[in-house]
């Protein structure tokens, strides 16, 4: 569409230089030239501020551990989180899937477990066993 419009525009602008003088080419291609120039201001305006449902603006959650704490974006399974913790058997498989919201924060302050899940069957915690 872009190129089409481009190409009729220099079209015309060839057949306003040959039929006409060059001064009023010259200033029909000044006014086309602030025309295109303020749509695609207009163009990159909102495509800043569109979201369009991929990369980093439209996944907000921020995931955040203090000091010593374990955070995770997503679910956890059958993990040993935590000093000295240990699963011991055979590992569980995950039950179900589960949405993934977005824009939650996951925070785990000083010495905490944080999950943007699901948590099961999980040793949690010093010298936990599971």
């Amino acid at each position: 569409m872009v190129t089409v419009a481009a190409g009729v525009a220099s079209v015309g602008l060839t057949l306003l230089v040959i039929f006409a003088d060059l001064n009023t080419a010259g200033q029909v291609a000044s006014v086309i030239g602030t025309v295109a120039g303020l749509i695609a201001l207009v163009v990159s305006v909102i495509a800043l501020f569109r979201d369009t449902g991929t990369g980093p603006s439209s996944d907000s959650r921020r995931v955040r551990a203090g000091r010593g704490a374990i955070a995770v974006g997503g679910d956890i399974t059958g993990s040993a989180l935590g000093k000295n913790s240990k699963v011991s058997g055979p590992p569980t498989p995950r039950s179900r899937i589960t949405a993934r919201r977005s824009t939650d924060d996951v925070q785990a302050r000083q010495d905490g477990i944080a999950a943007g899940g699901d948590i099961t069957d999980s040793a949690l915690g010093e010298g936990s066993e599971r």
